[in-house]
């Protein structure tokens, strides 16, 4: 069968355009164009039993730079054609197409029969996408030719869903005008309603024996799109009668049918990766993962296990649940402790059986790539005591032949890493089984993916050329840290992840998506830049930018700012200790500092670094030591520039320098060349730089998969951000209380993007309640300016008004609702706690934050409290999210 493929499209010089035919050995041609952007290819193919899939993808040096938005997949429809026909593919580069979060698995499901089109002499076959649909709805097609209904609805032609969102039609060409002008419609019992802008016009010339397929038509119709209300909670945090002192993943089915009643549609968790490195309350960090793949055992419903056969242990655990349960907090410790024992126990009994059937020898051969390693390191790590494979007496550079022997059945290791797949194997059967059940209640899961990997996990033992391991990973200050926020990560290799296509990213969405409808990508920024920080630094004001435009002394000097090295060094004089250390000054020149004479002094090399510095506070945790510990922090950050990391000569401005005692310093012509050099680094020279940096990733990722993409767009963000996100319809996250916009102190509900997430706090933030509490002022200018309240602020904020906050999230325009547990149970002044403070679950200005917040309230509790229930369900209706 001779096949042709036509494509508008113009291409850089070193480029290639091609068509790629997936099938057992893909089938690659080459579209060569004509000057002008038309671009074709042709070829003799051989028939196809099935219909395979096609894409158009961008080639440059043989490797693909970019390939276009893969859903719904393009069919070659050539089942039923004579091998003597010619199938004409007149196609258009696919960006992202408009509607493009309906596209997502959160919001359709793949459906549609196969295109079984009648075959003319001369065949035009025509294919519409339109995701906003409602289920009641049909596509038609209608137009000028008598042939297409001469504009009468009643004489419309039906269209034939064959796909996800797309509607296929065949039509006698021979029929038809040489110019052929129709338009959509959506048509139901209700109404009909048509196409949306201009008619279509279409010119047509079909050959004999030739099938003309023209695809990518997307009508908009004037149908309201969907918005959809829901819950944040971690999971350790669900609390139900069944739960063993921290939510499992039975308690998500749970928590499913709640939130089915109370009409929520998407329940969102935090990360659930395995975090297992100290074995202590510290692990309880859930962005803090070991494997991008491996789920935390925390998580595992002891009760779907099965009871064990000692009837003993059996009741002595059942007696430890009940303890653990009644525990207002999670006690990571023990929970951990006592459900590694109850798996162990349960795999002694079970394994023999679980290993020998098909859905675990399924999962084991879908999974073996990352499964091996993960509990090979997790075997490794107890032997030696340490999750620092660096000083592992063996395996510490990673082999695969040698851990394939070492995880091998015959290996003497074997029945304690065989554990971790037994661990992994039911987790996976619970988390899938969780997100069937919650989509057959109509609520979707949305997943959390961490920007960061533990520097001792898997990924950085495994495949270290990914990571740039001399570094850490941190965000600038913002709201939530005036010092900034070093988490301790590596960094990404972007180019190394380049080289492949990102494959490592792409495997790690792929697996989210076989229990996850939507996700979350936390820290977007970091794909653009991430905030890279030294290994010598605590804090994360000495950080730059990576990648960044670093300058030289020259182009400072062309802001009219004259660099002189000085400036990398901190700038300690007798005012700047006073002001931090008052009395205890003079201990602290003694301790800590050299004199340089005229009042002037510079750290003692043996703590001329903040890491040197924490070394020496070690096992210090009285007041006294943690004043003086962060005053010498503050001392070492006290800098105009830091070198580029790469790159000697080249310099970056400090974070925050302008509110930093050696700017204070500068005369005020310095200070204003400075203050200009600074504002143009920080919010203009990297605009365009850091969007050819996102698009180069993003759009791959995000098109890998069917999950609906939301970001953590929060902090200092560059201008480009919103452009990019816009560009690939990511849904933005909307806090009140941090406004996009510098111009405003509270963000305007009622004017979000429809492609948003909005919510009124996060699990980085204080709640509504706790807010309200944190400062008197801010309260009161929300209270009148916001609220439109007149008088003073209530000293706590009522049920009353946070009903009021809550219903003006549900009326906003944001796709998404989502609100934290605590936030939606605070409109109830009977269910709400009486420890504000205990509700908060993450202080982001604290490394080492103990993530241990409980429900108050059982999710069996929940489900009785008919009044709240109804009163959640009434205002989500109201607000049209149901």
């Amino acid at each position: 069968m001779q096949i042709k493929f036509s494509l508008n499209y113009f291409t850089a010089p070193h480029e290639e355009l091609k068509a790629v035919i997936k099938t057992k050995e893909p089938i690659s041609l080459t579209l060569k164009s004509d000057g002008c952007g038309n671009c074709s290819a042709s070829a003799q193919i051989p028939a196809f039993t099935e219909e395979p899939v096609y894409y158009y993808a961008v080639y440059e040096n043989g490797l693909e730079k970019r390939r276009e938005y893969p859903f719904p997949p393009r069919k070659i429809n050539s089942s039923a054609l004579p091998q003597d026909y010619t199938l004409n593919l007149k196609d258009a580069w696919r960006d992202t197409p408009p509607f493009c979060p309906l596209y997502s698995s959160a919001f359709s499901k793949e459906s549609g029969a196969a295109a079984k089109t009648a075959v003319y002499d001369k065949t035009l076959i025509l294919k519409a996408y339109a995701p906003q649909l409602k289920e009641n709805q049909t596509l038609k097609l209608c137009g000028a030719d008598k042939n297409l209904g001469e504009w009468h609805i009643s004489r419309a032609l039906p269209m034939m869903k064959t796909a996800l969102n797309e509607w296929t039609i065949a039509l006698n060409a021979a029929e038809l005008p040489r110019t052929l002008e129709f338009k959509f419609i959506a048509a139901s019992e209700e109404n009909i309603l048509w196409q949306q802008g201009r008619n279509n016009l279409l010119n047509l010339d079909v050959k004999h024996k030739e099938v003309l397929v023209k695809s990518d038509f997307y009508p908009s119709f004037e149908i309201p799109s969907p918005r959809a209300a829901g819950i944040v909670l971690p999971v350790f945090s669900l609390n139900s009668e069944s739960s063993f002192g921290a939510g499992d993943f039975g308690d998500l089915k749970k928590l499913a049918d709640w939130a089915a009643a109370c009409g929520h549609k998407i329940i969102q968790i935090l990360p659930i990766n395995d975090t297992t490195i100290t074995g202590t309350w510290t692990d309880s960090y859930p962005y803090n993962s070991i494997s991008i793949y491996a789920f935390h055992p925390m998580y595992m419903d002891l009760k779907a296990l099965g009871p064990l056969s000692d009837k003993g242990k059996e009741d002595w655990f059942a007696q430890e649940q009940k303890r653990l349960n009644a525990l207002k907090e999670v006690n990571y410790e023990e929970v951990n402790l006592l459900k590694r024992a109850y798996i162990k126990m349960a795999f002694e009994e079970q394994h023999r059986n679980v290993f020998n059937t098909e859905e675990y020898q399924k999962f084991f051969e879908a999974n073996k790539s990352w499964l091996r390693p993960y509990a090979a390191f997790r075997y490794l790590r107890n032997k030696f005591n340490t999750p620092d494979f660096r000083k592992w007496p063996q395996y510490k550079v990673y082999d695969k032949a040698e851990i394939a022997e070492l995880t091998s059945p015959k290996s003497k290791a074997y029945r304690e890493i065989s554990l971790y797949y037994y661990t992994q194997y039911n987790l996976h059967r619970q988390l899938l089984d969780a997100a069937s059940y919650a989509r057959s209640k109509g609520v979707i899961i949305k997943g959390d993916i961490p920007i960061g990997i533990s520097r001792d996990s898997v990924e950085a033992w495994t495949e270290p050329h990914y990571f740039n391991l001399d570094s850490q990973a941190g965000a600038p200050p913002d709201d939530f840290s005036v010092n900034g926020q070093n988490w301790g990560f590596p960094t990404y290799n972007w180019e190394a992840m380049a080289k492949d296509g990102y494959s490592w990213w792409k495997k790690r969405f792929k697996k989210m998506a076989e229990y996850f409808d939507a996700y979350r990508i936390d820290h977007v920024l970091g794909f653009f830049r991430i905030w890279e920080i030294p290994l010598n630094s605590v804090h994360g004001l000495l950080g730059q930018f990576s990648p960044a435009l670093p300058m030289d002394a020259r182009e400072t000097a062309r802001f009219g700012f004259n660099f002189r090295q000085e400036y990398l060094k901190p700038r300690i004089d007798e005012a700047l200790l006073k002001e931090l250390f008052g009395d205890k000054a003079p201990y602290v020149k003694e301790k800590f500092l050299t004199s340089l004479g005229e009042g002037f002094y510079a750290m003692r090399t043996e703590f001329d670094t903040q890491r040197k510095v924490e070394a020496s506070f070690a096992g210090r945790k009285d007041k006294d030591s943690l004043v003086l510990k962060e005053g010498l922090y503050s001392l070492i950050s006290n800098v105009l520039f830091v070198s580029d990391k790469n790159n000697a000569g080249l310099y970056h401005p400090r974070i925050s320098a302008l509110s930093s005692d050696a700017f204070k310093a500068l005369d005020e012509g310095q200070k204003r060349a400075y203050t200009n050099l600074y504002n143009h680094y920080f919010y203009h020279r990297h605009n365009e730089f850091w969007k050819r940096q996102a698009m180069a990733k993003l759009p791959a990722l995000v098109s890998s998969t069917r999950m609906l993409a939301c970001a953590e767009d929060l902090g200092m963000i560059p201008a480009c951000v919103p452009e990019v996100m816009d560009a690939l319809q990511i849904l933005s996250l909307e806090v009140q209380r941090m406004p996009k916009s510098p111009l405003q102190r509270f963000g305007d509900t009622s004017k979000y993007p429809y492609l948003s997430v909005c919510t009124i706090s996060t699990h980085d933030m204080s709640t509504l309640r706790g807010w309200w509490l944190e400062d008197a002022k801010q309260t009161q200018a929300f209270y009148n300016d916001t609220l439109c309240k007149k008088g003073s602020a209530p000293k706590e904020v009522s049920a009353e008004i946070c009903e009021e906050v809550i219903k003006r999230h549900l009326a906003s325009p944001s796709m998404l609702c989502i609100l934290s547990y605590q936030d939606w149970l605070s409109m109830d002044k009977n269910l709400r706690s009486a420890d504000i403070e205990g509700e908060r679950i993450n202080i982001p200005a604290n490394p080492k934050h103990y993530w241990r917040y409980r429900m108050n309230h059982s999710i069996e509790e929940l489900s009785a409290s008919r009044e709240l229930n109804g009163k959640i369900k009434a205002i989500i209706a109201e607000s049209g999210r149901l």
